[in-house]
């Protein structure tokens, strides 16, 4: 039986098939055939379990889904197209017109815009709060009130919010409290193991590792994900069988680079706290960070982006960013290969100019994915 995370990662969740394959096998078709009439009916209506459609069965995505749950201690998976994929789907599938939402107002900026806009459509209200002020959250509950919506750390700044005392919270309300774990991945973090009710993941982060594609997932209970897979499979924010294979090989090396990604970071962080140009940084890994303390309860690691406000504004930032050689410059994240950008006017861009520094995304904030390349490299490309 399989009990430490790394052989989890590598050996769960796939069965090898007649071939005897060692490494897992990708099943690029549409659609899979059955043996009579009478056994298309019972595995469509469930009665015999079976693949039937890609949209919504295939079994390189169900490896990855089975070994990803394995990892976050949930009960089940449900794989998505992508990150945002996920979050409507568990949005649309469990929150109702008329009902409400607290979100963090400290998301990820297309986490807001889809809030409120899209959202905003189906007559779903939602109260933003400062994530790490349990009484806001406990102030802004309604009667209507369905879901805690939030990711901790946050992104790009690194703020935490007390998952166990928020679930005190929620539990009692009959609210279900959604966590998603991106930035840190299950080898940081299992927010289940702290009360969570759902877990959501954009998995093109650091669960691919490699920047090659989009995946998402949520994970939860046996009922909640029925509910969400209920949704998907009419609507199809599917993962396709490619996408999946790719995820479920990242995952095969997911601790050894989230433990990678931690160190690089930390080494940047504390010689970025040392430049005089540098107004702030933004490490959870550093004693100056507001919620170091916190984060060191309930996280094994405090990840690999790094955020830093430098003196001068957007002119400085722009600068600095236009000057790095090994740094890509790109808003994606949990790459092996180090990213750059200025939050205000990409992963954040589309927030109005207060929705912005509500969350503290000034002008002179650079978000800094961390990667796998030299430290002494990484350093020397950011100096000013």
């Amino acid at each position: 039986m399989c009990n430490k995370f790394d052989t989890k990662a590598i050996r769960e969740g796939y069965q090898s098939t007649n071939e005897q394959e060692h490494s897992e096998a990708i099943f690029m078709t549409s659609s899979f055939k059955f043996d009579s009439a009478e056994q298309a009916a019972a595995i469509f209506s469930k009665e015999e379990p079976g693949n039937i459609y890609a949209r919504f069965t295939n079994p390189t995505v169900a490896a990855f889904e089975k070994k990803l749950a394995t990892l976050e201690g949930a009960q089940t998976c449900l794989a998505t197209s992508s990150g945002m994929a996920a979050i409507f789907a568990t949005i649309m599938a469990l929150v109702k017109p008329n009902e409400h939402i607290v979100a963090s107002r400290n998301m990820f900026g297309t986490s807001i815009v889809l809030l409120n806009t899209i959202i905003k459509k189906f007559n779903i209200a939602v109260t933003y709060v400062d994530l790490s002020d349990l009484s806001q959250w406990k102030n802004a509950v309604k009667d209507n009130t369905k879901l805690f919506l939030l990711e901790t750390p946050s992104n790009p700044l690194g703020e935490v919010v007390d998952i166990t005392m928020l679930s005190k919270i929620s539990k009692p309300n009959d609210i279900l409290l959604s966590v998603d774990n991106a930035i840190l991945s299950p080898a940081l973090q299992t927010p289940i193991s702290l009360g969570a009710d759902i877990v959501i993941h954009s998995a093109t982060k650091y669960i691919d590792g490699q920047g090659r594609c989009l995946a998402g997932a949520v994970l939860s209970n046996k009922e909640i994900i029925e509910q969400i897979s209920n949704f998907a499979r009419t609507t199809g924010p599917s993962l396709s069988a490619f996408n999946a294979w790719i995820v479920l090989k990242g995952l095969d090396t997911l601790n050894l680079r989230m433990k990678a990604h931690c160190d690089n970071a930390f080494k940047v962080a504390t010689w970025l706290e040392a430049q005089p140009q540098i107004k702030k940084v933004y490490y959870l890994g550093l004693r100056s960070h507001t919620h170091h303390q916190l984060a060191k309860t309930q996280q094994l690691g405090f990840g690999g982006i790094v955020s830093f406000e430098v003196k001068g504004g957007k002119i400085a930032a722009f600068k600095l960013i236009n000057a790095t050689e090994i740094f890509s410059i790109t808003a994606n994240l949990g790459d092996t290969k180090s990213t750059i950008t200025h939050p205000a006017t990409t992963t954040h861009g589309r927030l109005t100019d207060k929705e912005r520094l509500s969350v503290n995304i000034t002008d002179g904030l650079i978000r800094l994915s961390i990667g796998l390349e030299d430290i002494d490299d990484l350093i020397a490309d950011i100096k000013i």
